[in-house]
């Protein structure tokens, strides 16, 4: 009779098999067990989700501080953090990003009677070598070009990474050197003491006790929000920000409606907010399962606008880092040489064929002086609008002017005005140069094919009564080539000509070359009162603005006519003020953590948390894939409710018994396939548990502006899955075996080969980011640069993974041997 419970893989796992697969056949349980296995990984990541929101409950804790304050009768008060942000990341969040491996190599030793297994230690180094060489490259390469990262809390990066170093030879040492194939109780327990010894040292060297550190106080970095009982009404700084930004996307872009101009304000401070790691994992996991998101969608229209923004705050910041240069001498008195462009812009016609920059020299010019100039793309592109050029200027002794030239393509085909930039850079630090305010030249290609279009540069205005003038901008695109005119008129809608507006009608000319003109109208003060005297306020009113009889050649664009409104001061506010609001309220519904189940539930069961409006197709399959685990995990219970520690402890649960699950299903299948345990460890199950994090790197790479986000981490997570996803299933199994009179063996062949190899690569990894960081070529920074050396780094540190898992397969399989 045939045993059904008895058949290929069937005692593989702890829980699974749950039935009988005997009449299975062998290819239907591999693919099932493989689409099972990533279908638990994606699970593992959205109740880890979970585990991250207790855990930013928890480390984002304030208490409040009295400070007198001797300006005012009353103290004042200040709300600081409970948690030193090294020390949350240290513990909370990076035993949050390495639960998974811990728990799993946990549960491994605990199911297999304290006895040692492959997966969860090969796991453990395998996630190690992914996340410092993939990850790490990959940050690396998506950094935008010309832009570089750099690790800023340097002294705690390099504590990890000598703590992360040590943990690996500790092994070694433990495995091969001590006591070869065996782990006595207190080899475990120094293991495991090794992590608070770690938190310890980086606290204290954050805190300045073993390094010079700033001279702020404690108290200045840790500051999060300072009120006081008088001032306790007045509106935070948070908030005047926000009142700002509205007032100037208002101003500037009268066009968009009140609801457009939220999204885009939202979306702008949550993305150039500095966010830590837990955030970007959390964002990172939500888009890959089509939850709510942290950084609100945009349509494609907006992101253009909202892309452009940025641009122009980007070029403005680089111009102009907001100081008065005519009140600051960056020349500090003549002894250093200042570098900069002769003007901020330059227009030049397509076929023309070049167009000159000038650069000046000003200050110390006694000395030579070189600087890098480099081309830029912005809607024109190099190769196929104008030639890229990056080369070193060099300015002789007492030599203040220098020009280059940059070639512009001339073709027949017509093309929209585009622009590009130039770039001026110190190719080699000197403390002696430095670059003026004007760093960066707009170059502007004017098509010359054509007369050109003529239209508004939009469709509305909103004018503020209190102004004197509202100017109405008419463009010209599609080319600039001789002399044209339009005709302008004006009409009533509910605004009177000579009564609110003088109005009329009048001619534009563009001269040759001329792409950009301004009808001036004159706006009129209205003084309506009541029988008291006093003035009514008046409703909104608007008039129209029409193009009309283009001389011969030109042509009218598509926006022929433009609606002027002129709104009073107060109505103004009031808009400014109610996107203000909205955005606020926005801002609050992308927190992390959600106040009530209700809330939770409604974001399960709702794709993109319940944004429908900007859902994709690609949205709602990840939803409907992940849809199970997200309502299953909905019953953990909020963040909100005791200060998250339930949520922390629930979904820690939660997470050990997904691990569990993984763990069967990754053995199960290794077996299916053939594949030893220690290659399903160091590839599928390795790249599973890394694959939020990888994603949460690369946003964090390219939002933040520097690398600590992003990569400053990676070595301290290493670190702790050593002394913790090692040292505390050593201490339960080394403990179990001295109670029974007996030594807690591991096998050391694999293991030890793949810590050895891994210690290597990673030596040689962190050589990279040091000679990165050291070296102009590359930038100077640990991420980005210039784009061929940043894929050379990039392609190197991805090469080097390769490399580890083929020799450590072939390790396993014994296709190589070694002798250690």
């Amino acid at each position: 009779m045939v045993d059904l419970y008895n058949y290929t893989c069937s005692y593989e796992g702890l829980l699974l098999p749950v039935m009988s697969e005997y009449t299975w056949s062998t290819g239907l349980r591999i693919f099932l067990y493989l689409i099972a296995m990533f279908w638990c990984f994606l699970g593992t990541s959205i109740v880890a989700d979970a585990f991250m929101c207790g855990i930013e409950k928890i480390t984002s804790k304030t208490k409040l501080i009295r400070i007198p304050n001797a300006e005012k009768k009353e103290d004042k008060f200040v709300e600081v953090k409970v948690w030193n942000d090294t020390v949350a990341n240290l513990s909370l969040m990076a035993f949050g990003t390495s639960a998974p491996e811990i728990l799993m190599s946990v549960i491994e030793i605990v199911g297999n009677k304290f006895k040692a297994g492959e997966l969860g230690p090969g796991t453990i180094v395998g996630s190690a070598a992914f996340n410092l060489l993939v990850i790490t490259g990959i940050c690396i390469v998506c950094v935008p070009d010309g832009e570089n990262r750099v690790i800023k809390s340097i002294p705690v990066y390099v504590t990890c990474t000598c703590f992360s170093m040590c943990a690996y030879i500790w092994m070694l040492i433990v495995l091969k050197l001590v006591t070869p194939g065996v782990v006595d109780i207190w080899e475990s327990v120094v293991t495991f003491c090794m992590f608070p010894v770690l938190v310890v040292t980086a606290f204290g060297i954050d805190k300045g006790c073993w390094c010079k550190k700033n001279n702020k106080t404690s108290s200045e970095l840790e500051i999060g929000i300072e009120f006081s009982k008088i001032d306790a009404d007045d509106e935070s700084e948070a908030t005047v920000d926000i009142i700002h930004m509205a007032k100037d996307l208002s101003r500037n872009h009268k066009d968009l409606t009140e609801d457009e101009a939220t999204v885009l304000l939202t979306r702008q401070l949550q993305e150039h907010q500095h966010h830590n790691t837990g955030w970007y994992r959390v964002h990172a996991v939500r888009g890959l399962t089509g939850g709510h998101r942290l950084l609100p969608k945009i349509n494609a229209t907006l992101k253009q606008l909202y892309d452009k923004i940025n641009r122009q705050k980007e070029i403005e910041q680089h111009m102009n880092e907001n100081i008065d240069v005519s009140t600051v001498d960056l020349s500090e008195s003549g002894t250093r040489a200042v570098v900069e462009f002769t003007a901020s812009s330059v227009a030049v016609l397509e076929n023309e064929g070049k167009v000159r920059v000038g650069i000046r020299r000003y200050g110390k010019v006694d000395i030579p002086v070189t600087v890098l100039v480099e081309t830029i793309d912005g809607t024109a592109e190099a190769g196929s609008d104008y030639k890229p050029l990056k080369e070193e200027i060099t300015f002789a002794v007492n030599e203040r002017l220098r020009e280059v030239y940059i070639e512009i393509i001339d073709d027949d085909e017509w093309e929209p005005d585009e622009i590009f930039f130039v770039k001026l850079s110190i190719p080699h630090e000197s403390k002696d140069i430095v670059v003026g305010k004007m760093a960066i030249n707009q170059i502007t290609i004017i098509n010359d094919d054509e007369p050109g279009k003529l239209e508004f540069s939009k469709p509305s205005y909103i004018i503020r009564e209190s102004n004197e003038c509202a100017q109405v901008y008419v463009n010209r695109v599609n080319g600039a080539d001789g002399l044209v005119t339009v005709r302008w008129r004006t009409k009533d809608l509910t605004a009177v000509h000579n009564k609110d507006y003088i109005g009329g009608e009048g001619t534009l000319t563009f001269e040759h070359g001329e792409t950009s003109k301004t009808i001036n109208l004159k706006i009129l003060e209205t003084n309506i009162h009541d029988g008291r005297g006093h003035k009514v306020m008046e409703r909104d009113h608007s008039f129209q603005v029409e193009l009309f009889s283009p001389s011969t050649g030109s042509a009218i664009g598509k926006i022929s006519k433009a609606i002027v409104t002129l709104v009073n001061d107060t109505e103004f506010d009031g808009l400014v003020s109610r996107i203000a609001n909205n955005t606020k309220k926005n801002l609050d519904g992308l927190r992390l953590d959600t106040s009530s189940w209700k809330e939770q539930f409604n974001e399960a069961m709702n794709v993109n948390g319940g944004d429908v409006e900007n859902a994709t197709v690609i949205d709602y399959i990840l939803h409907f894939i992940s849809f199970f685990w997200k309502v299953l995990f909905a019953f953990i219970p909020p963040p909100s409710i005791a200060g998250g520690y339930l949520t922390f402890i629930g979904s820690l649960i939660l997470i050990g018994l997904m691990t569990a699950l993984i763990s069967d299903l990754a053995s199960i299948f290794g077996c299916l396939v053939g594949l030893e345990k220690t290659v399903v460890a160091i590839t599928f199950v390795a790249l599973g548990t890394s694959m939020p994090d990888t994603f949460a790197s690369k946003l964090a790479a390219i939002n933040e502006k520097t690398a600590d986000s992003s990569v400053g981490n990676i070595n301290g997570s290493n670190a702790v899955n050593v002394f913790l996803g090692l040292g505390l299933p050593w201490l339960i199994a080394s403990i179990y075996w001295e109670a029974k009179g007996e030594r807690f063996e591991v096998p050391t062949d694999t293991l030890v080969f793949s810590v050895i190899l891994y210690t290597s690569c990673a030596i040689l990894a962190i050589l990279v980011l040091f000679i990165r960081r050291r070296l102009a070529v590359f930038g100077n920074g640990e991420l980005g640069g210039p784009k061929v050396p940043k894929y050379a780094s990039g392609l190197f540190l991805v090469f080097l993974w390769i490399f580890y898992v083929i020799m450590s397969s072939l390790q396993a399989y014994k296709v190589i041997e070694v002798n250690i």
